[in-house]
């Protein structure tokens, strides 16, 4: 009897291996092949962005193109999130299950999950807004309050999806930040950045040969072939900002390019230091 059973069902398991089977098979397969064609598009789509920017560093990026960058990230993820989720209900719909069937439970546990996953939710709202109201975008070097932390998270813009937005710190660690956690969002390279350097000095030196002095550092830096490409404009000094019994804070003040801002501070203190030691003025610590 079990031989007769075991031949009656053997045609029929070869049967659905050839034609349900064989679709399963093909549905992932496709589903996998996509979702590698989507990266590679989505790469090739990035790189154009980036080839289409000339710079001496990725970080510094137009606004446009910080944005098509982000957003091209974003229509990638949720496009393959659709593709995945109508492929696995294809493949439980050739297992035998019921989709329509499965239109009840699904309402219930939607509704049970809605409430265990506001918060997933709210981080897809939140990502929402973020991208269509251009806060950051890729290469951005941003600082995020984030809820129930007391240090923001500080870093360079790695990855934007809907959800999460991943950073990476001067450390090179890299962060996760829920959208929906995110508070405040202080962005160090929007469209220019601005480099403040405050030179403390003795209150009995002679402010108007220190301002003669510091105007040259500022004259000299623009002309610097090295340093002109990252300055938007001449550095300037805007005067005295502190003053104290024992001395006085002079600053200056240069428009840099996004995210050149640390970089064009150094350069300067280091101008500013060497300029005053050669005058024989010595900066207070």
């Amino acid at each position: 009897m079990s031989g007769v059973l075991a031949i009656n069902t053997a045609p029929e398991i070869t049967g659905w291996l050839r034609s349900s089977g064989l679709e399963i098979v093909l549905l992932v397969v496709g589903a996998m092949l996509f979702g590698r064609f989507a990266a590679f598009i989505r790469d090739r789509v990035t790189t154009k962005i980036d080839a289409g920017f000339h710079s001496s560093d990725a970080l510094v990026r137009t606004e446009a193109a910080k944005h098509r960058h982000a957003l091209a990230q974003v229509i990638t993820w949720v496009v393959l999130t659709i593709v995945y989720v109508l492929v696995g209900m294809e493949v439980l719909r050739r297992l035998g299950f019921a989709v329509t069937g499965l239109v009840a439970p699904a309402a219930v546990l939607g509704a049970a999950l809605g409430f265990g996953a506001q918060r997933i939710v709210q981080d897809i709202l939140a990502g929402f807004f973020l991208i269509t109201e251009r806060q950051y975008g890729f290469g951005d070097v941003v600082q995020i309050s984030v809820t129930g932390s007391a240090d923001p998270a500080e870093g360079t813009v790695e990855d934007v999806t809907l959800r999460i937005t991943t950073l990476r710190n001067s450390d090179g660690e890299v962060i996760t930040v829920p959208n929906g956690q995110i508070v405040k969002v202080t962005n160090l390279s929007k469209d220019w950045a601005r480099a403040a350097i405050d030179v403390p000095v003795s209150a009995q030196a002679d402010i108007t040969r220190i301002n003669e002095i510091l105007h040259e550092v500022c004259t000299k830096a623009y002309q610097d072939r090295r340093l002109q490409p990252l300055l938007l404009d001449e550095p300037s000094v805007m005067g005295v900002e502190d003053l104290s019994l024992d001395e006085m804070n002079i600053r200056m003040v240069a428009r840099t390019l996004p995210g050149k801002q640390f970089e064009v501070g150094r350069e300067l203190r280091v101008r500013v230091a060497a300029a005053l030691r050669k005058e024989g003025i010595s900066e207070t610590t």
